[in-house]
């Protein structure tokens, strides 16, 4: 059985994709880092190289949340999605 958590959590999921309006690219990072620290928990596998910007960066932004445990990461993602609406 699903906690009220993770149920909230799932609803800002659905929710992040109908958001009144685009984040701004931080604000985007920080929801992905966010979603992947919740559902796989820390960071693993190698940096990508310099030449994959985005993947550089969505790296960074989710390995700056290594130790976060998935509930922390996940109420962190319901409050940042409800800030947005």
């Amino acid at each position: 059985m699903a906690s009220k958590l993770e149920k909230q959590f799932e609803k800002a999921v659905a929710d992040s994709k109908k958001l009144p309006e685009k984040p701004d690219n931080a604000t985007l990072l920080k929801i992905y880092a966010l979603y992947k620290q919740a559902t796989s928990g820390d960071v693993d596998g190698k940096r990508p190289g310099f030449t994959d910007l985005v993947g550089r960066a969505k790296y960074d932004a989710w390995a700056g949340l290594k130790g976060k445990g998935a509930d922390a990461a996940m109420q962190e993602y319901v409050d940042l999605i409800e800030s947005l609406k």
